[in-house]
């Protein structure tokens, strides 16, 4: 693996076979095969990230960028974090084929390697999120993307790190030695799919609970990152989807969301299929499910995202 390092703005071109596939894959090949070329991968903590017990790559989180060549870009970025328990990372169908389908209509995406449980239980995973959003933020002009149309994307486990990004977050630190940790971690917009969303346990889902949390959390720790209770009007917009036959997590976290959107008049969609088990991905061959990518597109023009 080689890192790029955030503190240089340099950047070297790597190549993978995933870029391949993609381009080969991808329905709008002739776009992506522009904009996937050079992918980069940046290490978020140069020097050590907080709390690392070691020099292996699971200590190193890192952020690999898809570009979109300056003709295409429509000037938004998203985070994308890929789903997997906080115990692993479905990158393939959840992070690389997501920022593929993302560069397809212009948008820039970032696929995350968060720091997982139970080696890297709370708060490691929201520092790395909080990270990469604040370091696009803070390169917005190298990326090509404006500060005020950075969203996050996140799916199951990573929909619940997404979502704890939508209400957990701050305004940056202006005098920081650091530049990144002067702007705001703050995501313009959301998109959560089949999302992991409360640490309750009538709706939780028992795995990511226990890989971020332990087996016997703080009651006050599952308050807090139960994010249907942490919901407020500065709540960023919000997409949501999940599909009924989920028996992986409950259908109930996207609506338990929705609702205190709904309570603290915070903009966004719902929207539930009834075909799809869970971890659909992009759901190509799933009728009706397939609608989910469509969907979000007209939701970011409408919000004017992506114009």
């Amino acid at each position: 693996m080689q890192y790029l390092f955030p503190s240089r703005m340099f950047f070297s071109v790597l190549f993978s076979p995933v870029l391949a596939m993609l381009v080969l894959a991808t329905p709008s090949s002739s776009v992506v095969a522009e904009s996937l070329a050079p992918l980069q991968t940046l290490l978020l903590w140069p020097d050590g990230a907080p709390g690392a017990v070691g020099e292996l790559p699971q200590d190193k989180p890192t952020m690999t960028v898809y570009p979109v060549s300056r003709g295409s870009a429509n000037r938004c970025g998203v985070v994308v974090c890929p789903g997997g328990g906080y115990g692993g990372h479905a990158m393939a169908h959840e992070g690389h084929e997501i920022a593929s389908w993302f560069n397809s209509f212009g948008v820039t995406a970032f696929v995350l390697k968060y720091r997982l449980g139970k080696r890297y239980p709370h708060p490691a995973p929201i520092q790395d999120l909080q990270r990469a959003i604040r370091y696009v933020r803070a390169h917005a002009k190298e990326f090509n993307v404006e500060e005020n149309r950075i969203g996050v994307i996140g799916f199951s486990a990573g929909g619940h790190l997404a979502s704890t990004a939508a209400t957990h977050f701050d305004a940056g630190k202006p005098n920081d030695q650091d530049h990144v940790n002067r702007k705001s971690c703050r995501p313009d917009f959301a998109i959560l799919c089949y999302p992991v969303i409360t640490m309750k346990l009538n709706y939780t889902h028992r795995g990511s609970r226990n890989n971020l949390l332990g087996p016997n959390p703080d009651p006050a720790l599952v308050e807090s990152l139960s994010n249907e209770l942490q919901v407020t009007p500065q709540t960023p917009p919000t997409f949501l989807f999940h599909t009924e036959q989920d028996q992986a997590v409950p259908v109930m976290n996207s609506i338990l969301f929705y609702e205190a959107m709904i309570e603290h008049g915070v903009k966004g969609e719902l929207h539930l299929f009834q075909t799809g088990r869970h971890g659909v991905g992009l759901a190509k061959k799933i009728p009706g499910t397939s609608a989910w990518t469509g969907l979000v597109e007209n939701w970011m023009n409408a919000n004017g995202w992506t114009k």
